[in-house]
């Protein structure tokens, strides 16, 4: 069994210390940009594994949620565009089961976490986020759920603050369309 040297363990420790503690963040913004688990496991699993790898070209001490964040929204980015390159498929014999049982009978099926959780939290607001165009919910989400400041976003986007104020401006403007049945079903009237 091979050991570490000094410098691969405090490199470890480093890793730890200074991105370890924004990793329910990282999979929080995983699964907003990707709308499913598996996929934002893997996504976070290549952010991290890119972050280590990498982890020589962070400076210690500055923001390392923004700098995680970055990596995140590139493999996404570049992940997407890898898969609307691929056309799909669809292996026949896999589905044909399948197809011939739903052929033949009606069918319910259902969405186990939508059942189980739909009582519990109203999806109105996941939903309409879900609904944005990626670039305003990627800015609205940053912003306004996680917090970040314009300067942060901008970097991690690689666009001018401009850019972010007027994305960030039109995706509430576009939010605020979308939740607007809602506001009224919940007793909210326009002032």
């Amino acid at each position: 069994m091979d050991r570490l040297t000094r410098e691969e363990t405090q490199k470890q420790q480093d890793f730890n210390e200074e991105m370890l503690p924004h990793l329910d963040a990282v999979y929080n913004f995983a699964l907003k940009l990707t709308a499913n688990e598996n996929d934002a496991e893997d996504l976070v699993q290549d952010t991290i594994v890119k972050a280590f790898r990498f982890f020589s070209s962070y400076e210690k001490g500055t923001n390392a949620k923004g700098w995680l964040f970055r990596i995140l929204k590139n493999s996404y980015i570049n992940n997407y565009r890898k898969e609307s390159k691929r056309p799909a498929r669809v292996d026949y014999d896999e589905i044909e089961p399948f197809y011939e049982t739903i052929r033949s009978e009606q069918s319910n099926t259902t969405d186990l976490e939508s059942t189980m959780f739909g009582a519990m939290m109203d999806d109105d607001i996941s939903t309409a986020l879900s609904r944005l165009p990626e670039d305003f919910r990627t800015v609205v989400l940053l912003c306004d759920v996680e917090s970040f400041s314009y300067e942060e976003i901008a970097n991690m986007l690689d666009v001018p603050i401009g850019t972010i104020r007027s994305r960030l401006h039109r995706g509430r403007n576009l939010l605020k369309a979308e939740l607007s049945d809602y506001a009224s079903r919940r007793g909210f009237g326009k002032d």
